[in-house]
């Protein structure tokens, strides 16, 4: 048999490092955070931990804007740190994914100080450089996706500049071999390290329609999007032109070809696109591109049995070679513990479901820093907002910060719940103090607690981690899947709401059916009985 792959099934618990544990007492996070609370992230059974942004920047983008690529910033430590971290990962058998930001750098970089001086210098076309129209204005009808134009002007050049996310983001142009090599040498400096994978942010965003054509408008039926809202500009058209070109797919090669010289690394790909689910599924084609995709497809609004069913099920009839790993919260959405709450309150046994279900979609999955605790989004006032993609569309769109405040850890600390000992970059969410780590440890029914015996269940049932999926097809608010790998089948069903539901089977359960404890669920003549928010799991004989 073929050697079991480490990511398949994997659970990949982020960190948000600003957020997760300040030992300097700034305020702010910190990679000595990270290695004070590993043995907590080992009791979670989580396989890999994916640390977002460290690296030397301006903050403009809080890290997603990198200045140097090959150094850590002094807000989080050092490069001894981080060392030290990967080896107090790999001691509890924990890997260590990192962010890489390739799309676009800091306008604080070398490169691009270099770049916008003039036209003839050794850095001048590293960037997606473009004169203006006669009249002046940008060269094409290009959108930021954090409000206005995607073109900044500047003054050394007399041209503009791209840049698809904030102005102090310029996208580089991989149309220049040069670019693609020194982008490729940068991430094999942390392969060096020993860095077990990276998390590949807004990566089919490296290449630019080289004749720069103008994008088509989208109609207001369509104008929908993952990560931006129906009033955003961004939404007015079809992203044809400014991403997603037929050149990325030879990028993805270089770097696969990149990880092939270290044996055991992955490639994740966060990828947003006009149709998401099509782009992963020919990103991880072939065998010789990413290992996994993953996107906003499940980071909706949309709760409905029927919707996840359709996401899923559309992206297993595309994606017939690679791997796919999903997620229900990350930094850049509201909290799925809110988000898809009915009522606006957070239930736990909701909490309970909802980390059952995602475990056991086929592919990896993503949990972010406080899912665990069942933490719901945080209201974060306006005088305290810190992102300016939040600060801009308020109050409309509040931002990103409601999902990034800090992790709490103490139920004893009223102030800061144990993150930090003075008063921290965002305030701890009032909501969180109650529900902090210390208190839920000795909860033996709280919903870190269920979280940490579901992991351990799942740690040895392979037809969880790799067996195929088969969706049944259930009424709402049910949604159920066969698993299947070799001779072993289970049944897996949710209840999506707080109501009792039932689930008719058309198969025989088997007597030696396995329930989870804490997801009680009742079994009568192959009707299963769901309790609100209850889920159900069973081998069936066949």
């Amino acid at each position: 048999m073929a050697q079991k792959q480490w990511y398949k099934g994997a659970v990949i618990y982020q960190v948000y490092p600003r957020s997760f544990q300040d030992t300097n007492g700034d305020g702010i996070g910190d990679i000595k955070g990270i290695i004070d609370r590993i043995d907590y992230i080992k009791s979670l059974g989580v396989d890999a931990i994916w640390v977002s942004p460290f690296f030397k920047s301006p903050m403009k983008d809080f890290g997603y804007d990198i200045s140097d690529y090959r150094d850590i910033d002094p807000l989080f430590g050092n490069l001894d740190d981080f060392d030290e971290l990967i080896a107090q990962a790999h001691q509890r058998d924990i890997k260590i994914i990192i962010d890489q930001v390739l799309s676009h750098t800091s306008d604080q970089h070398q490169w691009f100080l270099d770049s916008r001086e003039d036209k003839t210098n050794d850095k001048a076309d590293w960037y997606v450089w473009a004169d203006a129209k006669p009249d002046g204005t940008q060269p094409n009808n290009w959108l930021s996706i954090f409000g206005g134009p995607a073109w900044q002007w500047e003054p050394r050049r007399g041209q503009y500049y791209l840049h698809n996310f904030f102005a102090e983001q310029p996208d580089l142009n991989f149309h220049n071999p040069e670019v693609r090599k020194a982008v490729l040498d940068n991430v094999e400096f942390w392969l060096k390290k020993g860095v077990d994978g990276f998390r590949l942010d807004a990566i089919n965003f490296c290449y630019h329609d080289a004749q720069l054509r103008d994008n088509p408008a989208k109609p207001p039926e369509k104008r929908q999007g993952r990560g931006f809202s129906e009033d955003n500009p961004y939404a007015f058209q079809y992203h044809y032109y400014n991403n997603t070109q037929p050149e990325n797919l030879s990028f993805m090669q270089d770097i696969r070809a990149l990880l092939n010289k270290y044996p055991g690394t992955v490639a994740l790909g966060e990828i947003s696109s006009e149709d998401s689910l099509a782009t992963m599924a020919e990103y991880t084609s072939g065998g010789d591109k990413l290992h996994m995709g993953y996107s906003f497809e499940l980071l909706t609004n949309d709760y409905s049995a029927e919707y996840i069913r359709t996401t899923v099920s559309t992206l297993e009839q595309r994606m017939t070679e690679g791997w796919p790993c999903w997620a229900f919260s990350n930094h850049d959405v509201e909290r799925v513990a809110s988000r898809w709450s009915k009522d606006n309150t957070i239930n736990p046994q909701q909490c309970k479901m909802l980390t059952a279900l995602l475990a056991s979609l086929r592919g990896s999955v993503c949990m972010y820093q406080g899912e665990e605790l069942g933490l719901g989004e945080a209201e974060v006032a306006f005088e305290d907002l810190q992102d300016p993609y939040g600060i801009t569309f308020w109050p409309n769109f509040k931002g990103r910060d409601g999902c990034r405040t800090p992790m709490p850890w103490d139920a004893t600390d009223p102030e800061q719940a144990g993150f930090s000992t003075v008063k921290p970059w965002l305030p701890v969410g009032d909501a969180h103090k109650a529900v902090a780590v210390s208190a839920q440890d000795q909860d033996k029914d709280s919903i870190l607690n269920a979280y940490r015996e579901f992991m351990a269940w799942r740690k040895d049932k392979d037809v969880l981690l790799e067996g195929d999926i088969e969706f049944l097809n259930t009424q709402e608010p049910v949604l159920a899947f066969y698993r299947t790998l070799g001779d072993v089948k289970m049944l897996c069903a949710f209840n999506l709401s707080a109501d009792t539901s039932d689930l008719t089977l058309s198969d025989s359960v088997s007597s030696q059916h396995t329930e989870i404890s804490h997801h009680t669920a009742d079994l009568n003549n192959n009707t299963v009985t769901l309790p609100g928010f209850g889920c159900f799991y069973a081998t069936l004989n066949y």
